[in-house]
């Protein structure tokens, strides 16, 4: 009887890696390219912006919100919408290019001015009660019991910048120290927080 010659692949490794390895290679970097383009999240590092969040919560962050880019690049390919007064967003700090997360209070034209932790655009003060400040139909409540921290006396926002201020007005490292941030450098729109500090997974939104 004769026997069957079975043909045996000269490079197994090799073809293991074609067979499994490169699928979930080619998985991982979709995955990784959709969270860094569309969808992402930001552990909240610190109480500047209290008490919206507190250290340790966990915001769900839309990296749609102003612009589709190049994966793994600051490139944008396509500008989607531009940064609100009163939206949460995820930016590099000007100063150092630590990633910060702070609310937008003021855009291009706006004169702004800050007394006492309040906010006044275009002449008309946005307090709308105890501690609290109106942006549109956005109610924000601060946190002023470290007092408002640095006034602004008076100043228009340039074509292309943005004021972002933190919640804890007297407790936040912001525009106020690190000047103005580029409109078109903001990675993403922090929608809602879905892991609250000490109570677990939630979904409230900012």
């Amino acid at each position: 009887m004769g026997e069957t010659m079975v043909e045996r692949d000269p490079h197994p490794v090799l073809a293991w890696l074609r067979r499994e390895a490169l699928p979930l290679v080619v998985m991982l970097l979709l995955l990784s390219a959709a969270r860094d383009s569309l969808a992402n999240h930001y552990q909240v590092p610190s109480g500047s912006m209290q008490p919206t969040l507190q250290p340790g919560d966990r915001v769900a962050v839309d990296m749609r919100a102003y612009g589709l880019r190049l994966p793994f690049t600051p490139v944008r390919l396509l500008a989607t919408g531009q940064p609100q007064r009163g939206d949460v967003a995820v930016f590099d700090s000007p100063a150092d290019g630590t990633r910060l997360i702070k609310r937008v209070v003021a855009v291009a034209g706006d004169c702004v001015q800050l007394h006492d932790g309040y906010l006044s655009i275009n002449g008309q003060p946005l307090q709308h009660a105890l501690a609290g400040e109106l942006f549109g139909n956005k109610q924000v409540s601060l946190d002023l019991e470290e007092g408002g921290g640095p006034d602004i006396a008076g100043i228009t926002i340039p074509a292309g910048k943005l004021l972002v201020l933190g919640d804890h007005r007297g407790n936040s490292f912001d525009g106020r120290f690190f000047g103005l941030v580029d409109a078109d450098t903001v990675y993403g729109k922090a929608v809602a927080v879905y892991w609250r500090r000490g109570q677990g997974p939630a979904w409230q939104r900012l």
